[in-house]
């Protein structure tokens, strides 16, 4: 069992920057790959970016390409979520979550992760 705790949400203004982290309790984590998620009031949880279980490998949707960066402190068990120009459109609650079967690779739908996190809340201001 993985459990995942989000923190570092907030209001900010267009242009700005936030940090997310996700604190994860288990000796497992360093084998998760790891992704963040997102959602908009109405809308359906969306991919927002992922990394492998060594920190090797990304990949982000290409609305966040470029302003958003993945890292991982395996020492640590914790996630980041650096997030830079900030867009109104960012505004959403975001989840991190965890994969135990992505075998080194990374993986794009929400359902392919097991554990999630409470969510914590980003609001970007025009």
């Amino acid at each position: 069992q993985v459990q995942l705790v989000e923190s570092g949400g907030g209001l900010v203004q267009a242009g700005g920057s936030l940090r997310l982290s996700c604190a994860a309790s288990g000796r497992t984590f360093r084998t998760y790959a790891m992704g963040w998620f997102r959602q908009a009031p109405g809308k359906e949880r969306e991919f927002v970016t992922a990394i492998n279980w060594s920190g090797g490998s990304t990949y982000s949707t290409d609305s966040v390409k470029g302003r958003f960066t993945i890292s991982r402190d395996n020492a640590k068990n914790t996630v980041y979520l650096q997030m830079n120009s900030l867009k109104p459109e960012d505004t959403a609650v975001y989840y991190c979550a965890a994969d135990s079967d992505a075998w080194g690779g990374i993986r794009l739908t929400s359902h392919d992760y097991e554990y999630w996190g409470q969510g914590t809340q980003v609001t970007v201001s025009s």
